[in-house]
């Protein structure tokens, strides 16, 4: 069987890590952070705290990619630490909730947005959002170097229109009419940590993505350095712009417009440029086009390591002979996205849904890392310093979210652990014909 092709640089899957993050979120998600936290100093302070969480995950993250430098990231984490069963799970959840979920949702979201330059009806949307997916699911099938080259791309003109707005939101800061609280010890909001908590859907929905290059590190280059630095940058750089950029926001807007703006990055601009929406219409659409690039990328590689070790459909496990990529996983993303697609067809429904099982998972597999700790299984790799406070912390933090959500939000939480103990039966059935197929031989 063929293997991948190592290619990816630290450059590339620095990009790849900001991509995956800086998506639609941003340029949405910081109104409801207002309505949680009406006050602009703490609701700067939850993306701060957000930005230190990811961190905090992304160097435990580069200890367990250093320890285990091949293609799978999370799965090949989870499946070492507590097995099959576990490593299976997180493919599960990965395929029919948070990638293939948010893929669905970000192809809507960018109907939504092309709709305000070419009126479209209802439908229209939901077959334009499948049939961005599978274009650039074909382009990512042409090979990691064009996917480098894509993401970089992107991830670049994204960038560079954050930094526009916040360009005009800091021109306009000395001018500015309404008051920015930032005092933390005046009008404190009340039930403070919860409103934190829950302000965390938002914010680790916008920051979640920076261990997509874990998923790659099967094809990186020396991917015990490079995968760990990618990580580390990608989320020191990503959690710097979304301060800026939120900070743009409350300069450009007062507090309860913010809160009530349902495209808050639009609104924001509208407020000095009559043009604000068509051109933040055009940025998002950027934006959630190179993300979308970046996701059908990434995750496929799941299925693909898990295939390779006979608990899922065997062909996902097939390579390219031409481009070294594992083809037939990312066809089967893209079906399965585009089945949700016309199921769903909705943007906002879906964030809680899918950010809480993906912290659920991130949480198990950050604990993976005392597992390894005891095993002594990272000889030369990578090693986290003050361990284990960092991961200790991450998991507080992490934890207390997923309580808090199960608590505030049970609907969508209830509905995803269903989904999550449907799997338990299929693994079963995978892993009895798996035995079946070895007794035979």
């Amino acid at each position: 069987m063929s293997e991948l092709k190592k290619v990816l640089n630290t450059r590339g899957l620095t990009m790849i890590a900001i991509g995956a993050c800086i998506g639609s979120g941003i340029f949405v998600t910081p109104a409801g952070t207002m309505q949680y936290l009406p006050h602009h100093g703490y609701a700067l302070l939850a993306w701060v705290i957000g930005g230190m969480v990811a961190y905090l995950g992304a160097m435990t993250f580069a200890e367990l990619g250093a320890t285990f430098p091949k293609e799978g990231g999370v799965y090949v984490y989870l499946k070492n630490a507590y097995g099959d069963l576990a490593g299976f799970l997180y493919g599960w959840i990965i395929l029919l909730i948070v990638n293939t979920g948010a893929l669905a949702a970000l192809g809507l979201a960018l109907a939504d947005f092309i709709n305000f330059f070419l009126p479209i009806g209802i439908g229209q949307k939901s077959w334009i959002a499948i049939v961005v997916i599978w274009a650039l699911t074909i382009v990512n099938i042409f090979g990691v170097n064009v996917s480098q080259t894509f993401a970089s791309l992107f991830t670049g003109l994204k960038l560079a229109a954050i930094i526009m707005i916040i360009a005009v939101g800091l021109y306009h800061y000395p001018t500015v009419q309404h008051d920015i609280h930032l005092n933390l010890m005046t009008q404190i909001p009340d039930n403070l940590i919860s409103g934190i908590l829950l302000a965390f859907i938002g914010v680790f929905w916008s920051m979640g993505g920076w261990h997509h290059a874990t998923y790659l590190a099967g094809e990186a280059i020396d991917p015990k350095k490079t995968v760990p630095k990618a990580m580390l940058y990608g989320t020191l750089i990503v959690t710097t712009v979304y301060v800026l950029i939120i900070f743009a926001y409350m300069i450009l807007l007062p507090a309860n417009e913010m809160a009530q703006s349902e495209r808050v990055a639009g609104d924001a601009l509208a407020a000095v440029f009559s043009s604000g929406g068509k051109i933040v219409s055009i940025i998002i659409s950027i934006s959630i086009f190179g993300t979308i690039g970046i996701y059908t990328m990434t995750a496929p590689r799941i299925y693909y390591a898990m295939a390779k070790d006979d608990i899922f459909f065997g062909f996902l496990a097939h390579i390219s002979q031409k481009y070294k990529t594992p083809y037939k996983a990312m066809i089967f993303q893209a079906v399965w996205a585009s089945i949700l697609i016309l199921l769903w067809g909705s943007f906002i429904k879906i964030i809680t849904f899918v950010t809480f099982m993906d912290i659920v998972f991130m949480a198990l597999a950050t604990s993976s890392i005392f597992v390894f700790r005891k095993r002594n299984l990272n000889k030369n790799g990578y090693k986290l310093k003050y361990y284990p406070i960092i991961p200790i912390v991450y998991l507080i933090i992490t934890i207390a979210f997923v309580v808090n959500t199960l608590i505030q939000m049970n609907a969508e939480s209830w509905i995803g652990m269903a989904i999550l103990l449907l799997g338990i039966p299929v693994y079963f059935y995978f892993r009895n014909t798996k035995k079946l197929k070895m007794s035979r031989n």
